[in-house]
């Protein structure tokens, strides 16, 4: 069966670009008759919220994008918290401090960061090598549990793997060098947790942003050391500002509760999503989620990044507001609070005169 996942993390509010990929996850899952994950990784306790979670859940569902499986509906593969998972990678660090395919590195944080400005300035990959790789430094054993937990990574590999989206990738293993997997037996980082949940989770496709490609070779590695199945890989284009460049704060760019706010209809809202790096192939441009399920391919989602242009989906919106019945309309105006003290009347003159020309709700105001 198809199963895809999304993994946002809960230290703010659900951005339009994990939005995105999100959207493209289910999509991918309903055209395949599969199932989609919400799978929340919460081990950033510092900077994680449940009230950030509380956003992620809210927002998706307003958008129409509706986990199978999460921590609010549950599962047969939870529980959906990374926080709640801890137990589930002791044992494969274990194993793999005990087949001597990981091994623990005291070296610290300055220490790291002297050794990879000396291989700069020398013209080198600035990968560590670690004296202790083989757990001695002479005849004297390193102790077990001193220092981070480094995966071993094989030297002289190409690691190869076929992107649904950009074709054969390669990455030379000699580039890579020994990457850091855990803090401590009960402290997994990013790129080992996730290999382990999408293996527990059975998820067959993993459908995420190109910024992620560095990472795949390393959870392939990983996974290949455990003995684990791999995943199919699809790495979308990233979202474009105005300027080209990786879409940020600096570009105004928002999440999905401010153009909620700001007078966006969720339906609106995920058709421009869809066309952010997909085509139909034809010239059409407005489609229910359902259509886009049907119409849905990975194989017509562009490599090149996709530019944010906010007067599409300005004039997207308006058409969509403008498709709502007289009484859906009023409601939703309703809610936003623009009625107090308005009749009915006044509320349908309003209506009549602005929607040929309304582009969102809070103009309304």
């Amino acid at each position: 069966m198809v199963r895809t996942r999304i993994a946002p993390s809960p230290t703010g509010y659900l951005h339009i670009g994990t939005a995105r990929t999100a959207l493209f996850n289910f999509l991918f899952a309903k055209k395949h008759g599969g199932v989609f994950v919400l799978r929340i990784e919460d081990t950033d306790i510092e900077r994680g919220d449940r009230a950030f979670e509380a956003d992620i859940f809210e927002s998706l569902d307003w958008l129409g994008i509706k986990a199978d499986e999460s921590p609010a509906r549950g599962g047969e593969y939870g529980p959906y918290r990374q926080s709640e998972r801890i137990g589930t990678y002791t044992p494969r660090l274990e194993q793999l401090l005990a087949e001597g395919k990981a091994y623990y590195c005291p070296h610290t944080e300055p220490e790291l960061e002297a050794e990879k400005r000396t291989l700069m300035a020398a013209g080198k990959n600035p990968v560590h090598a670690c004296e202790h790789r083989d757990g001695r430094v002479g005849e004297a054993r390193l102790p077990d549990g001193q220092g981070i937990i480094r995966f071993k990574t094989p030297p002289g590999r190409t690691i190869i793997f076929g992107d649904l989206i950009r074709g054969e990738i390669r990455f030379e293993s000699d580039l890579i060098g020994d990457f850091s997997i855990a803090k401590d037996l009960k402290t997994p980082l990013y790129n080992f947790a996730v290999t382990i949940d999408d293996h527990e989770m059975h998820i067959s496709h993993v459908i995420r942003g190109e910024d992620h490609i560095s990472n795949t070779p390393k959870q392939m590695l990983i996974a290949e050391a455990l003995g684990l199945p791999q995943p199919a890989y699809a790495h979308l284009p990233l979202i474009l500002g105005p300027d080209r460049a990786k879409l940020s704060k600096r570009h105004d760019a928002a999440s999905i509760r401010e153009f909620r706010e700001q007078g966006y209809l969720p339906e609106a809202l995920t058709n421009f999503m869809a066309l952010l790096g997909w085509n139909p192939g034809t010239d059409r441009e407005l489609f229910s989620i359902d259509e886009l399920v049907e119409h849905f391919d990975l194989s017509k989602v562009q490599k090149s990044g996709a530019v944010f242009n906010i007067e599409k989906l300005d004039w997207m919106n308006g058409e969509y507001i403008r498709r709502k019945r007289t009484e859906e309309l009023t409601a939703i105006v309703a809610e936003r609070g623009y009625l107090s003290g308005f009749t009915a009347s006044d509320t349908q003159g309003t209506l009549r005169l602005e929607l040929p020309r309304l582009k969102k709700l809070s103009e309304l105001a």
